[in-house]
């Protein structure tokens, strides 16, 4: 399934996606905001990519390749982790190559997923984690609807030391779980 908006469709990984995924999961500058701690290996993507054929009921997450409308590149990876359907949550997180960032395209690509998470999926709300440093992913999700509930205080180690991370939360409106 694709699901697609005036400037990004969002699909499946597929098996050609493997030289991607292993730019952007071996990029030292990101694994702080990731939680990596050692490189992957393209095999290694490989065995994801197949396996993500998986339910999101089954896996509890669901990775979404973002490609441009205008071009053939694809712009960026959008991850669904820690999906609870008991209690109507998800976390999201998502990535941007650099070169195709500030143009609209993460915004609408986190407005596609809250329509389909919340009225496909039925979930009663959607969080992301932040660094309190990260200017630019604050700006995006409150902007998209997302509202800091809270702050972990000294929450992630970094080379330049302890950073806080913040909590980011998006209500269903007017929604009642069955």
């Amino acid at each position: 399934m694709i699901m697609k908006g005036n400037l990004v469709s969002l699909r499946a990984l597929e098996p050609e996606d493997v030289n991607l995924l292993y730019k952007w999961e071996n990029d030292v500058n990101v694994w702080t905001i990731s939680n990596t701690l050692k490189p992957f290996s393209k095999y290694t993507l490989k065995q994801f990519i197949n396996a993500s054929t998986a339910d999101i009921y089954e896996s509890k997450q669901w990775r979404l390749m973002i490609d441009s409308n205008t071009s053939d590149a694809t712009v960026g990876i959008v991850d669904i982790f820690e999906f609870d359907p008991l209690h109507g949550r998800a976390g999201i997180g998502i990535l941007i190559q650099e070169k195709y960032r500030n143009k609209g395209f993460a915004e609408e690509t986190l407005e596609i997923l809250k329509h389909y998470l919340f009225e496909r999926l039925n979930l009663h709300q959607i969080y992301c984690n932040v660094m309190a440093d990260n200017k630019a992913s604050m700006a995006l999700f409150q902007k998209v609807g997302f509202e800091i509930v809270g702050v972990k205080k000294e929450w992630v180690y970094t080379k330049e030391g302890w950073k806080d991370e913040y909590l980011l939360q998006c209500l269903r409106k007017n929604q009642n779980k069955q």
